[in-house]
């Protein structure tokens, strides 16, 4: 018997890239391979997707690190995924049908803006969680099945990226998704946890073509050596890149929550087993189901601007000349002067979700410096997740016990500690902040027994830091206080 440790290979197929990482239970080991793809740009406000560019990039980093850990050493294979980017192909050649759409396109905001004058968001709202905005999939199969002269037949298969990967990954033998990514397209419905007949009717896309839904934890198949990787894999864990990043922070209990601090961020809260209903401003999701049936749903907020403020900083303004450099610019000062920035430069996001707001800085005096500037971005990151997890706590009927953070941002000191502040809350930073491709791991090794239960997935996370709130809420309040009229400024900027 092989007395080597057993891993797991997560498969993090993001927007730019894909990286494939082996995780040991209980090792801090890390064994990774990771390619870029090509980003195309037809048209102003068209993303698109080589999928056969990505499938190449994960076949690549999957194999280089199957080599380095050795085949016997591979007890199964988890995948995490860009959500709401799809791709059509052909079941029999395996070609796709052009370029995948990715979630970031805008080509069918005037679809979505007819549908919702047609009345039908409340149905959405309620059916899936979401809003009708292109972000989604709906949409954006729909474009692609009319202006593509895709023909509907037995042979069409349409997908999320997990979906694409997984049919390579099996050799075209199996066509499926999980929840956490199905709830994603407007077609799911969230509390049934099949397709809605009635939306894909609406959006005129063929159930039959759809993946088979399946639990986000379990086995979905095994690899295929058609597919040039190696075989006998079991492929046992798929979530969307944010619910795969919950439950890599290890909140599977009520009440935990995540934030990742990226370019924009993501705020999700584990509301557990009970779907709640559409809450105005916050997106209702499946953060994932596990082969018992056990299901988590989660509220999600998405925040458009915090890491994108730094690098306007840089880049636009020329406050600095680094992006690490606005920590300790924003800590030269003990606060911002009564400086406010509202980072609204494509409007927006959760709890608002206003398109027509736009930048605002107010408070300024002739004493305002660069430093008052770049603390007013900092604050604006606090505040911002402030406002979606108060909504969300709200909507959800729970109370956030602490709040996990991930992402570039989360090395400031200071700025976890105003986040605590403003929550009230503990703060906590992972020691391994790839969380995104541990909760892949985490779902695949939890089908596979590499983690006997969701305690010995919770005793995996460890903590690099915590950050306590101060108990006294008043300059915390008082500063949200100032915030919250700052934000009402920046409001229906523009003319609509």
């Amino acid at each position: 018997m092989s007395t080597e440790p057993r891993c797991v290979i997560a498969i993090d197929a993001g927007t730019t890239g894909v990286r494939s990482r082996a995780i040991f239970p209980g090792v801090s080991t890390v064994i990774a391979s990771y390619q870029e793809f090509t980003q195309h740009y037809p048209e102003p406000g068209c993303v698109e997707h080589d999928a056969v560019e990505i499938w190449e990039a994960v076949k690549a980093t999957l194999l280089d690190v199957v080599g380095r850990v050795g085949h016997a050493a591979v007890a199964a294979i988890g995948i995490t995924n860009q959500r709401e980017t799809v791709v059509a192909w052909n079941r029999t050649t395996g070609e796709p049908y052009g370029t995948a759409i990715v979630w970031q396109d805008r080509r069918t905001a005037a679809r979505c803006d007819q549908l919702a004058a047609d009345g039908m968001l409340p149905l959405v709202r309620e059916v899936t969680g979401l809003v009708l905005d292109p972000y989604f999939s709906g949409s954006k199969i729909e474009w692609l099945l009319a202006n593509r002269d895709i023909p509907v037949d037995p042979d069409l298969a349409v997908g999320t990226i997990d979906s694409w990967l997984l049919w390579n990954l099996t050799g075209g033998e199996v066509h499926a998704t999980d929840p956490s990514n199905a709830s994603r397209t407007l077609l799911f419905d969230i509390r049934t946890l099949q397709w809605s007949s009635e939306l894909c009717d609406l959006f005129g896309v063929p159930a039959s073509a759809l993946p088979t839904v399946m639990p986000s934890s379990g086995r979905f198949g095994v690899t295929n050596a058609r597919c040039g990787a190696p075989a006998d894999i079991p492929i046992s864990g798929i979530a969307g890149d944010q619910q795969a990043a919950l439950f890599g922070q290890a909140c599977v209990e009520p009440g935990m929550a995540k934030n990742t601090y990226g370019t924009g961020s993501f705020v999700l809260l584990n509301v557990g087993p009970t779907c709640p209903p559409p809450t105005d401003g916050m997106l209702t999701t499946v953060a994932w189901t596990l082969a018992d049936g056990t299901v988590a749903y989660a509220l999600e907020g998405a925040i458009f601007v915090t890491g994108a403020a730094v690098q306007w900083l840089r880049d636009g303004l020329g406050v600095i000349t680094d992006a690490a450099e606005v920590g300790p610019l924003a800590e030269s000062v003990t606060d911002s002067g009564g400086v406010y920035l509202v980072p609204a430069f494509t409007g927006l996001g959760s709890p608002h979700w206003d398109p027509y707001a736009r930048g605002t800085i107010v408070g300024i005096t002739r004493g305002s410096t660069k430093a008052h500037l770049a603390r007013a971005v900092v604050e604006a990151m606090a505040y911002q997740t402030r406002d979606a997890v108060d909504a969300m706590c709200t909507a959800g009927g729970v109370q956030v016990r602490d709040l996990r953070v991930d992402g570039g941002a989360s090395a400031m000191d200071s700025m976890l500690q105003m986040q605590a502040d403003q929550l009230g809350v503990s703060v906590r930073r992972p020691t391994d902040q790839e969380t995104t491709a541990l909760g892949a791991a985490f779902l695949a090794g939890l089908a596979e027994g590499v983690w006997p239960s969701l305690e010995a997935v919770g005793a995996e996370w460890s903590q690099d830091a915590v950050f306590e709130p101060n108990p006294d809420r008043l300059l915390a309040d008082l500063g949200h206080a100032g915030w919250q009229r700052a934000v009402e400024r920046s409001r229906d900027w523009v003319a609509h």
